[in-house]
């Protein structure tokens, strides 16, 4: 056999053939077209053999099954026909596993997903590991696309149609035990005897089908099915507005599958793929995917990052304990928290053992091990034990004097090799290191509220921060399971930039009279998980206008916070932390509720008369245009950044790419034309920028249009 094969057939002496999967020169192992040949060939070897008893898939990968399809097959196709004929060619492969004679298993460790999760379902049985990094999942919808190897129809057929669209809709992923409850698979043991066990289900008889679940058989008659996908149907409209036209796709091939028999399902499940990879909305989902995975590759400056062993966390506040949390928790690393009185210490350990306590009720973690990495975090109101600290990571209060004191204090009593790290949201490096004996040492860590589910960290050097303690952050950060992005020291940094015109557009919306439920809903419907008044009060109205007179002082007027909103600050309104904010939180088990006592307070009669698409359109306006800006300035060093920052950092809508791949969407001359429209009407905040006049002149994009979509060299440097 060709030596560069993917697949290799061992016969063992029981006469069950191993099929080993293992593409050459790859980390993990994804199913690409060209391999349907050598597929065939280790098939028609192992059918050769008339003693044949059974046959197992399994990896020959550290920590993978089969993560899915390249994607980048997809970017190849021109036309929705020669994407269908794409997942024909898929389906065609895993019918003939299904065919085969003898019993098929699936031996599964790692990662198992998307093609990868629709090979092993088209085996006749599957076993995986209980270890942690064992998931199922069929991930497709967040590319906008669907299933297109027998997925959507298999799937539905072994678990029930309940389970399997809540899978398919939503993408999740199950570890081991879940996936044996579902009956996704006959079994899951220990990775050392994955593949004996394997060979036992091969050995046996073939057998029915294992019955479905009550529940699922109650959904299975015309009545059950008809309330099912009505209810289906409801819940994704509420979450996704139309604005992923895969969700509609799914439901409407499952169903199709269901009721009309697997041919038509097949067919429909073929013909939606292709329609589906030729949408702008799957486009720029994939664009994301190339994005994030090209970012992983880059160490953030031309240097050799440390290795580190050990980490301080100064502040046990909100940001300190998440901070601590992450750290421990996903970087493995140990933690010494520093704070002024004992509670900041308990508050911060309350944090995480808070976080820990979750994955033991969703039985992904046991106790032990909860008990193993609360022991990796320490505290204390003094400097003990901080001499050993590789990088300290400070979260205090937002004060330019008290962050240089903990800058000094860290060179006095850590080692001269320590990095300081700063939580900053507003104050520029520089200042923080002004006073520094190392300024090298200094860089800022931007971490967003709360660190232990928001996924961003904008990773911020000085002029003098050595490459070293850049490429050290950066790594820090993806230890800790974040996605940073390297940004400039410039008031606002590059995600806080962009968000605070949006923000104030928003309210001089509701100044105008627009009612809060309004605006937010406008803004949602767009496409955003949260509304910008919503998220003001997330935040803490407090905390978040606490940056606008920075930003106003260093950009100007265009982050000038309406006056008006000096009544709200005064009313000790702050958010969801204090209960009242835009909104006013009840306890638990009563739903918020926009507060009418806000229109009193700004002296406005609310009443709804603008609609939710000119509310979108000036938010959003102002949002590109300062996105264009920060390009122009240098802030971020490239399209992608930008549009990676504003998707993680503030749910920027993933369908639409990203701003830049927004505004490229749009056409650069619209852009400019809608912005000059907003300026005459309400006013010269809306001035487009000096860059997208010049680009909208020279008929420029941020991307190269000839560029495919899995590369990322973009135009904008």
């Amino acid at each position: 056999m060709d030596q560069t094969s993917a697949f290799t057939l061992t016969m063992r002496l029981d006469n069950v053939a191993v099929i080993t999967i293992d593409v050459p020169g790859e980390k993990m192992n994804t199913l690409k077209e060209a391999f349907a040949g050598q597929i065939r060939e280790v098939l028609r070897q192992a059918r050769a053999n008339p003693q044949l008893a059974g046959l197992v898939l399994i990896s020959g990968k550290a920590d993978s099954f089969v993560a899915g399809a390249d994607i980048s097959m997809i970017a190849a196709c021109e036309t929705a026909q020669q994407a269908s004929a794409l997942a024909h060619s898929g389906q065609t492969i895993m019918a003939e596993i299904a065919a085969l004679p003898v019993p098929v298993v699936a031996a599964i460790h790692g990662a198992c997903l998307g093609g990868g999760l629709e090979l092993a379902l088209a085996c006749h049985h599957r076993v995986c590991t209980l270890d942690d990094k064992t998931r199922l999942g069929l991930p497709e919808v967040q590319l906008g696309l669907l299933p297109g190897s027998g997925g959507t129809q298999r799937l539905p057929r072994l678990i029930g149609a309940s389970t399997a669209l809540d899978m398919i809709l939503t993408g999740k992923t199950l570890r081991a035990r879940a996936a044996l409850k579902c009956g996704l698979v006959d079994d899951a043991v220990a990775h050392s005897i994955l593949l004996e066990t394997a060979v036992r289900l091969a050995l046996k008889p073939r057998s029915a089908s294992k019955p479905l679940p009550m529940r699922e058989r109650l959904l299975t008659g015309p009545a059950g099915r008809a309330i099912l996908f009505a209810l289906a149907k409801r819940q994704t409209q509420a979450k996704t507005h139309g604005n992923y036209p895969a969700a509609d796709k799914i439901l409407s091939v499952v169903r199709c599958g269901l009721e009309q028999g697997t041919g038509s399902g097949y067919a429909a499940e073929s013909q939606a793929f292709g329609e589906l990879a030729m949408t702008p909305q799957s486009a720029a989902l994939r664009s994301l995917f190339f994005a994030t995975n090209a970012l992983k590759k880059e160490s953030g400056a031309d240097a050799e990052p440390r290795k580190l062993t050990r980490i301080g966390v100064l502040g046990g506040g909100l940001m300190g304990g998440g901070i601590a949390c992450i750290t421990a928790t996903r970087a493995g690393l140990p933690v010494r928290i520093k704070d002024v009185s004992p509670d900041g210490i308990n508050r911060a350990l309350k944090t995480s053992w808070q976080v820990l306590s979750q994955q033991v009720k969703r039985r992904r973690l046991s106790s032990a091990e909860r008990q193993q990495q609360m022991a990796l975090i320490s505290g204390g109101t003094d400097y003990q034990g901080f001499r050993q600290r590789d990088m300290v990571i400070e979260a205090v209060f937002e004060d330019l004097a008290l962050k240089q004191k903990m800058v000094a204090e860290i060179e006095a009593y850590c080692s001269p090799d320590t990095l300081f790290a700063s939580n900053t949201s507003s104050l520029p490096i520089a200042d923080i290191a002004s006073g520094a004996q190392r300024p090298e040492n200094v860089i800022g860590l931007h971490y967003f509220s709360p660190p232990e589910k928001m996924p961003l960290v904008e990773v911020i050097p000085h002029a003098g921060t050595a490459p070293a303690t850049v490429a050290t952050a950066v790594s820090l950060a993806r230890q800790q399971g974040k996605t940073p992005i390297v940004v400039a020291d410039k008031a606002g940094f590059y995600v806080n930039r962009i968000l605070a015109p949006y923000i104030i557009e928003a309210l001089h919306c509701l100044l105008e009279g627009e009612p809060i439920e309004s605006v937010d809903r406008a803004l949602v419907e767009f496409g955003f998980p949260v509304g910008p008044l919503q998220l003001l009060d997330e935040v803490g109205i407090d905390v978040g206008t606490h940056i606008m007179p920075i930003l106003q002082q260093a950009w100007g007027e265009r982050f000038a916070l309406p006056a008006a909103l000096n009544a709200v600050l005064n009313d000790d309104r702050k958010g969801r932390k204090n209960g009242r904010g835009f909104y006013l939180y009840p306890q638990k088990g009563r739903r918020k509720q926009a507060d009418s006592a806000i229109y009193r307070l700004l002296n406005i009669s609310a009443k709804h008369h603008l609609s939710a698409q000119n509310i979108a359109q000036r938010c959003v306006m102002m949002l590109l245009n300062e996105a264009a800006r920060t390009l122009d300035e240098k802030v971020i060093s490239c399209a992608r950044d930008g549009d990676i920052g504003a998707v993680f950092g503030i749910g920027f809508p993933p369908f639409l790419g990203g701003p830049f791949r927004y505004m490229d969407q749009l056409g650069i001359v619209e852009v400019v034309n809608s912005l000059e429209l907003l300026m005459q009407r309400h006013g010269a905040r809306f001035t487009p920028c000096d860059r997208l006049r010049k680009m909208a002149d020279a008929q420029e994009t941020f991307y190269k249009p000839e560029v495919k979509l899995n590369s990322l060299t973009d135009s904008a440097g």
